[in-house]
């Protein structure tokens, strides 16, 4: 199980912006972190729709970081890319269980919630700000 390559690329870009700590156009972006230029802007739009960059249109246009830094995770690069993490998509609220005890959630759905918690618990721990002292 990975990320996916779209979120990996997300990470890198958001530790470059974080590190850099200004803005920068998306051909500097993509050239500094080795995501392809095309895929750099797609992902660059979906930071800003999720609040985590910010994009300036204009001759000093560009992107740069929108959030607090120092609240910054990986927790939230990973739903802004992908949504909410979920181990199975037997966590999804519209996905029909077949496999239900008396009307209740089987126990692997419980178990595969409880996976999920600590996953999303962990990745909210991971912040950028750590990341980059202990460089």
């Amino acid at each position: 199980m990975h990320i996916t390559l779209q979120t990996d690329y997300a990470i890198r870009i958001v530790d470059f912006l974080f590190a850099e700590n200004t803005r920068y156009d998306a051909k500097t972006i993509s050239e500094s972190t080795d995501v392809p230029a095309d895929f750099a802007l797609k992902i660059l739009r979906r930071l800003a729709a999720g609040g985590i960059v910010t994009s300036y249109k204009g001759i000093k246009g560009g992107y740069e970081l929108s959030c607090d830094k120092d609240a910054l995770s990986v927790y939230d690069v990973v739903t802004a890319m992908e949504g909410t993490y979920k181990f199975s998509r037997c966590l999804d609220e519209h996905y029909n269980c077949t496999r239900t005890e008396n009307e209740l959630p089987c126990s692997y759905q419980h178990a595969f919630a409880k996976i999920s918690q600590m996953v999303c618990d962990e990745l909210k721990k991971l912040k950028f700000k750590d990341m980059h002292t202990r460089r």
